[in-house]
């Protein structure tokens, strides 16, 4: 899925500038790629919380730039509670491109029903190689017939029409492992017969 943005140029450099760019609730940009010469860019700090809430990777540039570009990185303040920064490279939708694509679970795992039983999402992102117009925004991965001992992996998932993993296919996804202190065994399933103790008859006097 491609997102229309409309971007501006800025020819000022340095920290100081950046600080008053935020301050106007912009966040500055560079983009690159393709042999061209790199741009550097504001837009709508507003603009890029979508971008990310949404999981877009794909944009059309408008406005001072116009051009298809893959949203590459995003750069946190040391807090990790603002967008400092964004990098673009240019990409035509033809292309193929390795991007890192999150993981969503969906069912419910019988095995991690049980007390013995607990469901363990190890790996909640994967990179993949596919066509630019056609990143998804997020993977399926169906946890809804995973039993006690059985496990996901990346060459499990099913990934969109013309994608390939780069991930490792041996990746853990998902798994359902023995809780710690449990038995395999579902106690509920197998109950022993209770043993029956019978008291010995005191010995007649006598006899």
């Amino acid at each position: 899925m491609i997102e229309t943005i409309k971007v501006a140029k800025r020819d000022v450099l340095g920290s100081r500038a950046m600080i008053k760019i935020r301050e106007k609730g912009l966040i500055p940009a560079i983009l690159y790629g393709h042999g061209q010469e790199n741009v550097c860019l504001t837009l709508p700090l507003d603009t890029v919380n979508n971008l990310i809430k949404h999981g877009t990777k794909l944009v059309a540039l408008t406005g001072d730039v116009v051009d298809t570009a893959l949203l590459r990185s995003v750069q946190w303040s040391s807090m990790g509670d603002r967008v400092i920064h964004v990098d673009f490279a240019r990409v035509s939708q033809t292309e193929s491109v390795d991007v890192t694509i999150p993981i969503h679970l969906h069912g419910e795992a019988p095995g991690a029903l049980s007390s013995a039983g607990q469901l363990r999402f190890a790996t909640h992102e994967i990179v993949i190689n596919c066509p630019a117009a056609s990143i998804p925004e997020y993977l399926v991965c169906e946890i809804g017939g995973l039993q006690l001992g059985q496990s996901i992996h990346v060459s499990d998932l099913k990934l969109p029409e013309g994608a390939t993993p780069v991930t490792p296919g041996s990746i853990v996804i998902v798994q359902v492992a023995v809780a710690a202190g449990e038995s395999a065994v579902d106690p509920l399933a197998v109950q022993a017969e209770p043993e029956l103790i019978r008291k010995e008859k005191p010995a007649e006097a006598g006899a």
